[in-house]
């Protein structure tokens, strides 16, 4: 994470010592290209922050190696028992399920099912101690996950248990929501059941204290995977 943010301080200072040396206006004006890379460890950045903001829990940005160990570890921090593991879009969450089993966690596969069987699935979720999903974005403005629900991810694992677990993709980091939905498309919105996750429940009482997790999680937290090879 430290290194992340050092590429960024890095950028930054290179902008601003290049427009200040810069002694023709008109190049001054004109724009600096920014790597991809530099552009996403600034977006990732953003994320970070915002979701700590609204009351988040940032696990850092890690390679797609060192992602199962922590949320190994995550999960004996928390004295999880049971976790709720849905279907990726690109990490291999056979291996993560695979890694909770060796040590002794029991884990709740979700799987497409009949309408018969939906309510026992969702009963089965709502009584794990976290569920982890692997989301399709996230945007840094807000600090917000976005995750199309589909019948091996289903919505009620980021709902139901009180801790909630969010993979996502460097390139999956948005700067706002409408970039999301033009990444999505009308067809995409239009055909799918999105869920944005901004921090923890949160509900006020009539003296307006917030209490946490009485519709949702009590705990919200992210992992972003960067690719080891980039």
């Amino acid at each position: 994470m430290a290194e992340i943010h050092k590429i960024i301080a890095s950028v930054k200072d290179a902008l601003g010592a290049g427009a200040r040396s810069n002694s023709h206006a008109a190049a001054a004006s004109a724009a600096v290209p920014v790597s991809p890379s530099a552009r996403r460890a600034e977006l990732a950045s953003t994320f970070a922050r915002e979701l700590e903001e609204v009351g988040g829990n940032f696990l850092g940005i890690l390679t797609a190696a060192e992602v199962t160990s922590r949320i190994v570890a995550l999960a004996g921090e928390i004295g999880a028992k049971t976790v709720a593991l849905g279907q990726g879009v690109v990490s291999d969450m056979d291996a993560i399920g695979e890694a909770l089993e060796r040590a002794d966690f029991k884990v709740v596969r979700t799987i497409p099912v009949a309408d018969t069987e939906r309510a026992a699935m969702r009963e089965r979720v709502a009584n794990a101690d976290m569920g982890i999903a692997e989301a399709d974005f996230a945007i840094a403005s807000t600090g917000t996950l976005a995750v199309v629900s589909t019948g091996d991810r289903p919505s009620s694992l980021t709902l139901l248990p009180p801790a909630s677990l969010a993979i996502v993709q460097i390139d999956r980091v948005m700067a706002n929501l409408a970039a999301v939905l033009a990444e999505l498309g009308p067809g995409g919105v239009a055909a799918n059941r999105l869920t944005l996750i901004t921090g923890p429940s949160r509900t006020a009482d009539i003296e307006k204290r917030i209490v946490l997790g009485v519709h949702g999680p009590k705990s919200i937290h992210a992992i972003v995977v960067w690719p080891g090879d980039d």
